[in-house]
């Protein structure tokens, strides 16, 4: 298995919106974020990803880009993103952009001249078709911040396709014009300096020519078969790889929703030359019980059955991509944990332990290190984010289900779980703006906060700052072979890692129960490299305490 530094290092990512606001206009920018490396550089991550921060009219929160080569202003300038970058730089900290190019905003330049006219020379930047009329879309697919996939456009009378809202128009990836425009902005930015892409939902870029109905799953019907992991994906991708990627020394990511360990070995195999990992959504969707939306949590036996699955099967083949939640997922500690008073350290601790112990590279959301929790919606009006404003309004404020029903499910799983502010202090609005934040603090950044947490020895902050070090410490965690221990355990969670003579047990308890456990003969007289509790190892069968986690490593060699 190759050596390469994106496979050693530690992701942290960045919603700079919500991460830190230097200007006191209430929103997160660059300067912001240049202020706090420091603290980065604490907790000893490696790399940044840097969520957009390109123009863009906010429909989606900068996920609908309107100048690939332009900063928002609400974030700052291209000489603030400089500083960062240098500032970065100096630290030893890598910077990888969020590269959105399944669409773009219909206010970019681009879309602009494709909707003046059938004829217009970037007609053909994206993808156009006719209806029935203007009430009778081209099919009856669904958008995925709801709604139809089409939006009518009276000025040509035809219909233009979005695959998420009416405001990010898809780009049509066939036109090699889009392609050679695409390449050429990637290079730019690469030229800067910068040290990779994430990006966004790239399996999506090659859509069939036909395009049928889809098969209905609720109000529409689903546009997958015909949109994901199309039939000139990988072609497109492998040259891009071919044109920018391979000609400089950086860190690709593809957002795969729908990936398959064997689509995944394509899009990120040792020899594909494509990216250089993917990530999976499996554990964190198809869970829902009205779409994407559900208070239920995922039992421990399925999540373990999955997870097992990708680090097996990906193993020599292609690299995993390690994470509990990010920008579009609600915080971990509620959903797989326990974000009580009474356990959320101990939960935040263990999770971190069970990730950051299997087999690829792992990726910190702002604040997971914190172990902040999803924040406490009372009403429909708190929500910012699109995708959970139009939910409500089509499953309850216009739909089948009454408030009591969807309220539950829709708070688990809204992404502005994820969005709040980023908890510094316990000052007012949690030391993230002197402003009114523009969406609310969660009310426990007194008790939940970075500056308390990097004072205290036991947080989960330097829990984390453990992990990250004991990563650089025994090669068995990143390259090691894994096996599940336990499969069918519902409380438990227990697999190994296998390198050379090394062999480390991870033990993590997702449980509020007392569970018992047999340490297997091998690793009797193992070391505890970490620990979220102090744990009873003196008897070939131990107690394991609720959401209790520890690691026993052993060297045969010594």
């Amino acid at each position: 298995m190759k050596k390469t530094w994106w496979k050693e290092a530690v992701i942290y990512q960045i919603y700079p919106r919500s991460f830190m606001d230097s200007n006191a206009d209430g929103i997160g920018d660059l300067p912001g974020i240049t202020s706090r490396l420091d603290y980065l550089k604490y907790l000893g991550i490696d790399v940044i990803w840097l969520s957009p921060v390109y123009e863009s009219p906010n429909d989606d929160n900068g996920y609908d880009i309107s100048n690939y080569k332009s900063i928002m202003k609400e974030f700052g300038t291209m000489q603030d993103f400089d500083e960062l970058l240098a500032q970065a730089h100096a630290r030893d900290i890598r910077i990888v952009m969020d590269l959105v190019v399944n669409h773009t905003s219909d206010e970019h330049p681009w879309f602009i001249e494709s909707r003046k006219s059938k004829d217009n020379p970037y007609r053909d930047y994206y993808i156009w078709r006719d209806g029935a009329d203007k009430e009778t879309p081209p099919n009856n697919w669904g958008a995925c911040f709801g709604g139809s996939a089409w939006e009518y456009d009276s000025a040509t009378e035809m219909y233009y396709l979005h695959l998420f809202s009416r405001k990010q128009p898809d780009l049509n990836w066939d036109n090699p014009a889009v392609r050679k425009e695409i390449f050429e902005m990637m290079s730019w930015w690469c030229d800067k300096g910068i040290d990779g892409f994430r990006m966004d939902v790239i399996s999506m870029i090659s859509k069939t020519k036909e395009m049928p109905d889809g098969i209905k799953n609720g109000l529409y019907g689903d546009f997958s078969p015909y949109c994901v992991h199309g039939p000139n994906v990988h072609a497109y991708l492998q040259e891009m790889n071919e044109k920018v990627l391979s000609r400089y020394d950086i860190m690709t990511v593809g957002e795969t929703a729908g990936v398959t360990t064997e689509l995944a070995a394509q899009y990120a195999g040792e020899n594909t030359r494509e990216l250089n990992m993917v990530f999976q959504f499996e554990h964190v969707e198809g869970d829902g019980k009205y779409g994407k939306w559900t208070d239920e949590k995922l039992p421990l036996p399925v999540l373990k059955k999955v997870l097992s699955r990708w680090q097996n099967e990906l193993y020599g083949k292609a690299w995993n991509s390690l994470f509990w939640n990010n920008h579009d997922q609600p915080r971990a500690v509620s959903r797989f944990g326990n974000d009580s008073p009474q356990y959320r350290e101990a939960s935040a601790k263990m999770l971190a332990t069970c990730l950051h112990m299997m087999q690829g590279t792992p990726y910190i959301y702002q604040g997971e290190e914190l172990g902040m929790t999803n924040y406490p919606f009372q009403d429909p009006q708190e929500f910012r984010d699109i995708e959970s404003i139009r939910a409500y309004q089509e499953w309850c404020a216009d739909g089948p289900l009454s408030h009591e029903t969807f309220w539950p499910c829709m708070t688990f799983k809204s992404r502005d779980n994820a969005r709040t502010p980023m908890q510094w202090s316990d000052e007012p609005n949690a030391g993230f703006t002197s402003a009114a934040p523009w969406i609310a603090v969660n009310p426990n950044y007194c008790e939940i906060n970075a500056k308390a947490q990097t004072e205290n020895p036991d947080s989960v902050f330097h829990y984390y700052k453990k992990l990250i070090a004991l990563r650089r410490q025994y090669p068995v965690i990143v390259y090691g072979s894994y096996e599940l221990l336990l499969e069918e355990n519902e409380h438990l969670f227990v697999y190994t890692r296998t390198l050379d003579s090394e062999k480390l047990l991870a033990v993590c308890s997702f449980s509020e129960q007392e569970c018992s456990l047999h340490i297997p003969d091998e690793f009797r007289d193992a070391e505890c490299i970490i620990a979220n509790m102090e744990p009873a190892l003196q008897k070939e069968t131990v107690t394991v305490k609720p959401y209790e986690a520890f690691v026993l490593y052993k060297n045969s060699q010594f």
